[in-house]
């Protein structure tokens, strides 16, 4: 089955960004947006270091994305936040023009001796409504195959309900490439009363040994057919590339089929390997 024919056109597709370091990776990334943009996203996102350690790379990039006439939306992590910290950075996102926030817990940065005033993502989107009121529109992350640090499935479950109920808007998961895994952990919300969107969050394959190390550290999981696959090809990084295009576009086939609101792109501040799925969905 061809995948254009299978696709709406309309689908609505986001990007994730991460903040370069550099002059020349602040220009890349300009470059790559541009690229990217043509597919008329509905918004991109920018990452924030643990601690919020990359704040000020975050805001010029989200900032940038909002000069260039799209919606910036920033990742806004809690841990070892305080209330007046947040509600400082809050009126800082107000100020410049920032709608959408993706608020995550985050992770403590090495050196940090307390957790701060928030112990889970869900004290954050509580405080947002409470301070902001419906000024922003709320993301919050889901796990399909389960966070790595969740005690079991059931209590990952509520822990993603109980952010549903504090005031999210909508959710995006993290990466994977079991269609079966998102669409169970969909119909499981819903089993819950929980209606807002849930957008799979799709990584392209580009390469192997990265793609192994960040779904080890993430919880990822790669099925053992991709895995031996992605071993055979050893450092043929063409044949990666096409075998990564074929088996990532289906599971985005799959994943419209069944239902999904969008598809949220993790780019890697790259463009070329997120155009090529997109055009095989009639994008």
């Amino acid at each position: 089955m061809n995948a254009a024919n299978t696709a709406p056109a309309a689908l609505p597709v986001s990007f994730e960004f991460f903040p370069p370091k550099t002059p020349e990776g602040i220009e890349k990334l300009r470059t790559v947006r541009q690229q990217l943009y043509a597919l008329q996203p509905q918004f991109c996102s920018v990452t924030y270091g643990a601690g919020g350690s990359t704040q000020d790379g975050t805001l010029q990039a989200v900032q940038s994305i909002l000069d260039e006439g799209q919606q910036g939306a920033s990742h806004f992590t809690c841990v070892g936040a305080s209330r007046d910290s947040v509600r400082e950075k809050l009126a800082l996102f107000q100020s410049i023009g920032v709608r959408r926030l993706v608020a995550l817990r985050g992770d403590l940065p090495s050196g940090y001796g307390s957790m701060g005033e928030f112990r889970y993502a869900a004290d954050l989107v509580a405080f947002i409504r409470a301070e902001t009121g419906d000024r922003f529109h709320l993301e919050v992350a889901a796990y399909p195959e389960m966070h790595p640090q969740a005690r079991s499935p059931e209590a990952d479950l509520q822990a993603f309900a109980a952010k549903v109920r504090a005031g999210a808007d909508s959710a995006i998961t993290q990466y994977f490439f079991n269609a079966d895994a998102y669409s169970r952990f969909v119909d499981e919300t819903r089993r819950l009363g929980l209606n807002i969107p849930i957008v799979p969050g799709i990584m392209p394959i580009t390469g192997s040994t990265q793609l192994m190390r960040f779904s080890d550290a993430c919880g990822a999981e790669i099925p053992r057919w991709i895995r031996l696959r992605l071993s055979g090809f050893g450092d043929d990084s063409a044949s990666i590339r096409a075998f990564g295009l074929d088996v990532v576009s289906r599971l985005c086939e799959q994943l419209v089929a069944a239902g999904a609101p969008g598809l949220h792109f993790y780019t890697m501040n790259q463009s070329t390997a997120t155009l090529a799925i997109c055009q095989r969905l009639g994008r």
